[in-house]
């Protein structure tokens, strides 16, 4: 019993909603923006390697679509090392490994390299990065969740907005090789990213607890004999092997049905989230409109995205309305605009939609993480992450293709703005069953506390009377 009750009153530090906190939204900020940031820009590098190596558009784009793969692939991964080795040193070793993966792709002497380098060793660095980092800032944060996740995702905003136009100096200035050289560089800021994750104490999950107090329960027990004993004993093996894989890797997610449900989710807004900025330049183009007027509607959309991350996430954070309504009324809109996209046929519609695609975008990435935070609780947030971004990657991977296909078919770039539109309604859909999903659990968790309080009345009012048989 003194050992049962020094496991339950040995509690660590809750999150701290600030100070060093900041710090860890500094290096989210950065990670965002190395990572996700470096892969919307690595566009500038598709034509001079198209043109190094004689190949075509489609060879050149699967280094990118397999380094996202990667990302996405070994989430997972990099949860399950960070709770083994501790979040610091993964992300540090997930910078090296992206550093070193562009560093030996800028000596590449034929495509093959470079998916194996740039696709997949980056690709895999940036998994021990991001999910590990992204989960710490979910310890640190509670009430100012929302907020923290908003100013964490602008990163990727902020550096895309940033390195596109390095990326094409350095191109013009030193060759693809050289200015990849410099990115591997770069790219060694992950390890200071991963130094400033100073571990937080948390508070001992209940579920962690209650394992470990029905392990007392099981050494407590007397051995009455030796069948029983060896009953008890496997019986205790097998909760400890459990505890430890759930502890790494909590597999007991894929049985949560909420927690599927926004999975799905995930899978249906990937499908309509990738596409739209890979035709938005050519469905310009195809408008008649000028190539340098084409690019600067992605600048519109960025600056516009940025602002939606901030004043949503604000707004979510004032918790004037579950943020779970917010994501469903964001994602709706997102659908809508989307939509609406191909009646956009001058520079001025366009300029208008880029602007709101980039605003609403903005609002629905700022929230979907604490959305997910919400639905797992912050004790699992590391293996969800994990598992909602492999779940996910299979509408990321599919998205564009499809996309492409329809284009194909209809000779029509707006088709693929069409296809994304619907896939984002279909994907609110999931969040509506969601809603559904959260109704029924808030019902049935006061209907139980209803009877135990009645019960409990009862007990407190009733008398007993105990009479020898």
């Amino acid at each position: 019993m003194e050992l049962q009750r020094k496991s339950r009153t040995v509690q660590p530090a809750g999150p701290l909603d600030g100070g060093y906190g900041w710090f860890i939204v500094l290096s989210t900020f950065l990670v965002f923006g190395l990572t996700f940031g470096v892969i919307k820009s690595f566009g500038v590098f598709f034509v001079e390697i198209q043109h190094y190596f004689a190949t075509t558009a489609t060879a050149s784009s699967w280094i990118t679509s397999i380094s996202v793969a990667t990302v996405h692939f070994g989430a997972p991964v990099g949860s399950a090392l960070s709770a083994y080795f501790g979040h610091r040193p993964v992300v540090m070793a997930g910078g090296l490994l992206s550093s070193i993966g562009m560093v030996a792709g800028s000596y590449a002497q034929d495509l093959l390299q470079l998916y194996i380098t740039v696709g997949f060793l980056t690709g895999f660095g940036y998994a021990l990065t991001w999910t590990p980092t992204v989960t710490m800032l979910g310890w640190y944060f509670e009430k100012r969740r929302p907020v923290a996740n908003a100013l964490a995702s602008t990163g990727e905003c902020i550096l895309t907005f940033i390195l596109t136009p390095s990326f094409q100096f350095m191109v013009d200035q030193y060759s693809w090789r050289g200015a990849m050289l410099i990115l591997g560089a770069l790219q060694l800021n992950l390890c200071l990213c991963g130094a400033l994750l100073r571990p937080l104490n948390r508070l001992v999950p209940p579920k962690e607890l209650e394992e470990k107090e029905h392990e007392l329960e099981l050494l407590s027990q007397p051995h009455i004999d030796s069948r029983s004993s060896n009953n008890r004993s496997d019986s205790k093996k097998s909760d400890a092997l459990k505890v430890k894989i759930i502890r790494y890797v909590d597999y007991t997610l894929i049985a949560n049905a909420r927690f599927m449900v926004y999975s799905m989710f995930g899978v249906f807004a990937a499908l309509g989230f990738f596409a739209p900025s890979l035709f938005l330049v050519p469905y310009a183009r195809s408008q008649g409109v000028e190539e340098y007027q084409a690019a600067a509607l992605m600048s519109i959309s960025a600056v516009l995205d940025l602002l939606g991350r901030v004043l949503f996430g604000w707004v979510a954070n004032l918790r004037l309305v579950k943020t779970v309504h917010q994501l469903i009324v964001t994602v709706i809109l997102l659908g809508i605009v989307l939509l609406l996209g191909p009646l956009a046929t001058t520079f001025t519609q366009l300029a208008l939609f880029s602007a709101g695609y980039g605003l609403v975008f903005g609002a629905t990435v700022a929230i979907h993480i604490t959305v997910l935070a919400e639905v797992v609780g912050v004790e699992r947030l590391g293996s969800a992450l994990g598992f909602f971004m492999l779940i996910r990657s299979s509408g990321g991977l599919l998205g564009p293709p499809l996309a492409g296909i329809f284009i194909d078919k209809m000779s029509d770039y707006g088709t693929g703005f069409l296809m994304a539109g619907v896939a984002l309604l279909v994907s609110a859909l999931f969040l509506l069953v969601l809603q559904q999903m959260n109704k029924k659990g808030t019902g049935k968790g006061k209907d139980v506390n209803l009877e135990n309080g009645k019960g409990h009345e009862d007990l407190k009012h009733r008398n007993f009377n105990f009479r020898k048989s």
